[in-house]
């Protein structure tokens, strides 16, 4: 099968947006290895053992995208930007869901040979990390943005360019800025843990 041309998927998510529902059915094909490739990316992360799989990840953010009630895509780029915000929440939601087993919250008794084998502290981590880019996000929308489409979501600079509106020199600079302001937040964050 031949790479999809970004304009054909941009007129099958416009399609898709406007109600028509063959759009949607030709466009998985079209996206799924451009999802999985942006969801491998976030299991890379995670710790080994996770039990979240990559499959998983993928089918639960098209289901958040399909669910969404307004579907105004720009284009392909707007499009895998939200699908990656998507993985983030799901990713993050898991993150806080393990950390709150961890501290007793829904006990259940299990046996050690059904113990899943994630670990509480990179659950930590990964709440830590959405709570830095929500402070940054009440500072600076746009950077947290641009954190989120170039390290979640694997947009080059261009792409995150063509999302923001904004030029491909002004995400360099917030990127570069983001990236050292959240460095200092996550090492204060260690300091009072």
């Amino acid at each position: 099968m031949t790479t999809p041309s970004p304009p054909e998927i941009t007129r099958l998510l416009q399609d898709w947006g406007q109600g028509d529902q063959a759009a949607f059915d030709q466009l998985l094909p079209l996206v799924y290895d451009e999802l999985r490739r942006m969801a491998k990316r976030y299991m890379a992360r995670e710790q080994p053992g996770h039990t979240l799989q990559t499959t998983a990840l993928i089918h639960e953010a098209y289901l958040k995208l399909a669910d969404q009630k307004e579907k105004r895509w720009q284009n392909r780029a707007h499009f895998y930007a939200v699908a990656a915000q998507a993985m983030r929440h799901i990713l993050v939601d898991y993150a806080r869901s393990r950390h709150r087993a961890k501290r007793g919250g829904g006990a259940v008794f299990t046996s050690l040979d059904e113990v899943p084998l994630v670990s509480p502290e990179r659950s930590a981590e990964v709440v830590a990390l959405d709570e830095a880019l929500t402070a940054l996000a009440a500072i600076d929308q746009r950077k947290s943005r641009v954190v989120e489409l170039r390290f979640f979501g694997g947009l080059t600079e261009e792409e995150t360019a063509e999302v923001l509106k904004v030029s491909p020199i002004t995400v360099k600079r917030d990127w570069r800025s983001a990236k050292l302001w959240l460095l200092r937040e996550l090492q204060r964050g260690e300091g009072q843990g």
